[in-house]
């Protein structure tokens, strides 16, 4: 392939240089891929060949073209990083506190729960690449941060962080007990990235008009038969909560300036972006499978 000439007036050929797993590729594998299909998912690549003078060669990109180290693209699919793009801050970002999941997390909080200051926010998988932005951001606003994690380790990152409270969610004998501990007056936000039995449980602990964005449910992306769990609707009638699922691409629109703002949080010492980085294209199954079963802190990224 890289000596292909490129047939088309604006193709580039690109050469990936970091790599994301995420855990909605889980989902989306499941319900819409085959065998043989080239999995889903986003790189920071460069440009080693170019017929489209947007996409100059040496420049980078982040691209959606999946697991490959080199591919061929009309220009169409490809976002240039940020022509500012500090040189003391790694090109890695931009698939994680300054790419999509630091605009989920930004949208999130934003566009969805808009909290208060004074207001108490709750968050779950929340040593990952978007909880942990979730966090860091209502910090900014505020608010007071609780955070559930599944490690001792996770737990202390989060302390790190300045999050308010924060607890592992494996070791505590009750999940009920644990939430009321850390905020007895309830929650007036809550972000779920993890669904099943700790939304059910966060949802009896919601204040009044409480505001709940789905931006995941982890917990069931494993699942070969739907779980069947309690159903919720008198709680969310009687504190007449406001539930609303939402994906970042709504706000498209305003990607460019939410970047910017994310990097200066970053460069301000605000928003602190840790990365699990695998090395080597052929380990991406093994960073995948780890990252879902959460063996990553930050961003799970692999290193080509």
């Amino acid at each position: 392939m890289l000596n292909r000439l490129l047939g088309f007036v604006s193709e580039v050929l690109l050469e990936a240089v970091f790599l994301s797993v995420d855990p909605y590729i889980r989902l989306f594998s499941k319900m819409y891929m085959k065998e043989g299909d080239v999995m889903i998912g986003t790189q920071v690549a460069k440009v080693i060949q170019s017929k489209n003078s947007a996409f100059p060669v040496g420049s980078h990109v982040v691209s959606s073209c999946g697991w490959t180290t080199h591919s061929i693209s009309d220009g169409k699919d490809l976002t240039p990083v940020m022509s500012d793009w500090p040189k003391d801050v790694s090109l890695s970002l931009a698939l994680g506190a300054i790419g999509m999941p630091g605009l989920t997390a930004l949208y999130g909080v934003e566009e969805v729960l808009d909290p208060k200051e004074g207001e108490t926010l709750l968050v779950n998988a929340a040593a990952g690449a978007v909880g942990s932005v979730v966090g860091q951001i209502a910090k900014i606003k505020g608010c007071k941060v609780v955070g559930s994690a599944g490690s001792e380790a996770k737990v202390a990152f989060l302390k790190e962080l300045g999050f308010d409270e924060a607890f592992n969610y494996k070791t505590v004998s009750s999940l009920e007990e644990a939430l009321r501990k850390a905020s007895p007056d309830g929650y007036d936000c809550f972000f779920e990235n993890v669904g099943g039995h700790f939304s059910n449980v966060a949802f009896q602990q919601m204040k009044n008009f409480g505001r709940v964005a789905v931006c995941g449910s982890i917990s069931i992306y494993n699942d070969s038969t739907p779980q069947i769990g309690i159903f919720p609707h008198m709680t969310i009638n009687h504190k007449q909560l406001k539930i609303e699922g939402f994906q970042d691409t709504r706000w498209k629109h305003k990607d460019a300036e939410s970047l910017k703002r994310l990097m200066a949080w970053c460069k301000q010492g605000k928003l602190q972006c840790r990365e699990h980085i695998t090395k080597g294209f052929e380990n991406m199954p093994a960073a995948f499978m780890g990252m879902l079963k959460g063996d990553n802190i930050g961003k799970a990224i692999v290193a080509v």
